[in-house]
């Protein structure tokens, strides 16, 4: 398997304590090994660059960093820490989480996940943190078994 489907929840923290920003880490890490799947943007519009906005980072910077450097997850976090700016007090952090557990997708993308998944959309899953997962999910099975 070439190509990876970023298996990090948006619901996991690292050590810092900000959903996401495992994720994101993952994600930019593999494109710039060449092994993000298709379809997968390393730094989206969405919980990217929410994450990045809501911490005070630089996203220029931040994927610099990444992609020149390739630190392990401590090293990004303690990267994260050194950065001007940086708002990691508590109150970011638990105001970032919650948007990202709060965030729904849209009608159409809830609809197409949860039909490619053989899921009926009875309005029991919304949150795009388990939308993502089934999505991620399905494409490492897929890339997988085929």
């Amino acid at each position: 398997m070439n190509k990876i489907a970023p298996l990090i929840s948006s619901g996991v923290a690292g050590p810092l304590g900000v959903l996401h920003l495992p994720r994101l880490w993952l994600k930019v890490s593999l494109a710039a090994a060449g092994r993000l799947a298709d379809g997968y943007p390393d730094c989206g519009k969405g919980y990217d660059m929410i994450t990045l906005n809501a911490l005070g980072l630089d996203a220029d910077a931040a994927l610099k960093f990444l992609r020149e450097k390739h630190p392990t997850y401590p090293q990004f976090e303690a990267w994260v820490r050194q950065q001007p700016g940086v708002k990691l007090d508590k109150a970011t952090i638990e105001k970032h989480n919650a948007a990202v557990r709060g965030y729904n997708h849209d009608d159409a993308t809830r609809k197409s996940i949860l039909d490619a998944n053989g899921i009926p959309d009875d309005g029991t899953i919304k949150d795009a943190v388990n939308l993502n997962n089934l999505d991620d999910w399905k494409e490492f099975h897929a890339a997988l078994w085929g």
